[in-house]
Formats: C-alpha cells, sequence, structure tokens
C-alpha cells in the first residue's frame, strides 16, 4: 500500500473515542498514527495497520 505522511486512514475499528480517523505521522516499518478524534498518539506495526485500514484519504481525494 501506498501510505504517505498526512494521509488519512480510516480504520475498520473505532478508537475508544468513537472515531475511525488517523493521521499518520510516521511512515517505515512501524506507523506512528494520532486519532482525529482525541489526539491520542500510537504507534503500530506496518502489518497490523495495512490490515486494518478501510480507506486512505490524501489532501482531499479518497484513494480506497
Amino acid at each position: 500500500m501506498d501510505i504517505r505522511l498526512h494521509d488519512i486512514l480510516t480504520m475498520k475499528k473505532a478508537h475508544p473515542c468513537g472515531s475511525h480517523d488517523w493521521e499518520v505521522l510516521r511512515v517505515g516499518m512501524d506507523f506512528r498514527l494520532k486519532c482525529r478524534g482525541c489526539g491520542h498518539e500510537i504507534m503500530v506495526e506496518r502489518r497490523k495497520a495495512e490490515k486494518n485500514i478501510k480507506s486512505i484519504e490524501r489532501e482531499g481525494q479518497k484513494l480506497c
């Protein structure tokens, strides 16, 4: 998957705050993601994150 900095990822499962949207802050073997609802930041393995992505939004356009 082509995931870049500042993409918005919509995940299948919601964060406990209720938001499904995450902003990508770091890309590599792991992703650093920031919840768009509450601002909580997490590090997730690339493989685990890619498995749970529902859609990707880049600069106002939906990619998948």
